[in-house]
């Protein structure tokens, strides 16, 4: 009998723990997700996305094509208008080398002040005037004029005797003068007598700053009160025309140029063409600088002088020579002296050198005077030369 209860008390105990087990089991499982929340009609519509089919919302009405208002083309229409360019008005011509001379004093000081510390030594033996050659040669005087310097330097001093500091600083800038030329023409040829325009032709090589010196001259010409045109007659040089334009621009010249490649000749006698009708006082002819051949630049030069002479003779052609080539610089010199004629220099970037005597070689070399020089990047520091300030420059105060 008591076996009998046991086994019931058991059975008892085991169908009680499955049966906790089976709830257990149902209370783990999850519960279903809850129904989704109303739309909130305040809400801003979602945005479209790619796929989504674009239609007119329901609650909207449509119109019809006669409900719909067409423009009847009596509204203005407002056009935007760029501004015009700013004109410049360039800086006066007159003293501008006067007013550039530090800058020009800052790179040929050292010459003056080596000449002077040499001449005051007590005794001038052939060893001090062997110095003095030395750095007149350095400078690029050239050797034909160092020694006609150094001649006249020491007969006078040897007369002079006794040398103050001042009298020292007088005999060298009278004889530097006597070299680099006072009684020479430097006007840039620019109003013929009988006609207009005056025709300007500036040639030079590549990189010498030839452009830029178109350019510049134009400010000269205008800060002088003259009317100007620019032919972009350097046509191998993708971006010469669009540099010589951007320099009209700026001071309200008008700039004349052809196809990239095109015939330079052809550029620069519309450049003539166009200042003739235009009646302006000057037009400046940028030319190609490529020096591959010396038969190819006279070609190419010669065709273009021909063809500008058929409205009316060139009053300037224009070298422009960088000062810092030096020796260079005249043989780049003598090329384009034979294959035009050359009536005037432009020395460029003097301020970067300590070689100011290329001024004297240049002009010896080709007995052609120097007219302008430049002093720097500034759109302005292309000046007149003036050989007093230029001297002055040199020997300092």
């Amino acid at each position: 009998m008591e076996t009998v209860i046991l086994a019931v008390v058991i059975a008892v105990v085991v169908l009680g723990a499955l049966g906790g087990l089976v709830i257990g089991s149902r209370r783990k499982k999850s519960l279903p997700p809850p129904p989704p929340a109303a739309p909130d009609i305040t809400a801003p519509p979602a945005e479209p996305h790619v796929g989504d089919e674009a239609e007119t919302p329901r609650d909207e009405p449509r119109r019809t094509i006669e409900e719909v208002d067409l423009p009847d083309g009596s509204a203005p229409v407002v056009v935007e208008e760029l501004p015009a360019p700013e004109i410049e008005i360039p800086e006066p011509t007159a003293g501008r080398l006067v007013r550039l001379r530090a800058r020009l004093s800052r790179s040929q000081n050292a010459l003056g002040k080596g000449l002077l510390t040499l001449l005051s030594r007590e005794h001038l033996d052939d060893e001090t005037w062997e110095e003095i050659e030395d750095i007149l040669l350095t400078a690029d005087v050239g050797v034909q004029p160092t020694t006609e310097l150094v001649d006249r330097l020491r007969e006078r001093v040897k007369v002079l005797g006794t040398r103050t500091p001042d009298e020292l600083r007088g005999l060298l800038r009278e004889e530097l003068l006597k070299l680099v030329g006072t009684d020479v023409d430097r006007a840039v040829k620019t109003e013929p007598e009988d006609r207009k325009p005056g025709i300007v032709m500036v040639v030079g090589v590549n990189g010498t700053g030839k452009t830029t010196t178109t350019g510049k001259l134009a400010r000269v010409l205008v800060a002088d009160g003259r009317t100007v045109v620019l032919g972009a007659a350097d046509t191998f040089r993708a971006a010469a025309a669009d540099q010589l334009q951007t320099w009209g621009e700026r001071v309200g010249a008008y700039t004349v140029r052809g196809p990239e490649a095109g015939d330079p000749a052809s550029v620069a006698f519309d450049a003539v063409k166009e200042g003739k009708e235009m009646g302006v006082d000057v037009v400046l002819i940028d030319t190609a600088g490529r020096l591959h051949t010396k038969t190819g630049l006279m070609d190419e030069l010669g065709k273009v002088k021909r063809v500008v002479e058929k409205h009316a003779p060139l009053d300037e052609v224009l070298l422009v020579l960088d000062a810092t080539t030096g020796q260079n610089g005249l043989v780049q010199a003598r090329v384009f002296a034979e294959v035009v004629d050359i009536t005037g220099i432009v020395l460029t970037k003097l301020d970067g050198t300590a070689k100011g005597g290329i001024v004297i070689a240049v002009q010896r070399e080709l007995n052609v005077p120097v007219k302008l020089i430049g002093l720097g990047e500034g759109a302005d520091d292309l000046a007149p030369f003036e050989p007093e300030a230029f001297v002055d420059a040199l020997i300092g105060d």
